[in-house]
């Protein structure tokens, strides 16, 4: 069984800010450090942090969409020029 942490669990000024900066692995790191928890233990400290905080959430998920959405797209263009130097060497060896 799961536990939310309560108000007194709340994370650093420094944890804080890390996640508002979009680095939620260093806030992990951060919070495994000074409370001394396990990666499974800060990581759902840091979750439950998320989770109360809706604009904050809304700013990662956002975050998170954009970084997909470029992937994608670096995805493709890299798909189109494998496509395009193909049909090159293949059209050029006849």
């Amino acid at each position: 069984m799961t536990t939310e942490p309560t108000q007194s669990s709340s994370l650093s000024n420094a944890a804080v800010e890390m996640l508002w900066r979009g680095d939620v692995t260093a806030a992990i790191k951060l919070v495994r450090v000074e409370r001394n928890l396990g990666l499974k233990e800060a990581k759902d400290l840091v979750g439950a942090y998320i989770r109360s905080q809706p604009s904050l959430r809304q700013k990662l998920e956002q975050a998170q969409s954009e970084i997909w959405q470029k992937l994608k797209r670096g995805l493709i263009v890299a798909l189109i020029f494998a496509a395009a130097a193909a049909a090159y060497f293949f059209f050029q060896s006849r």
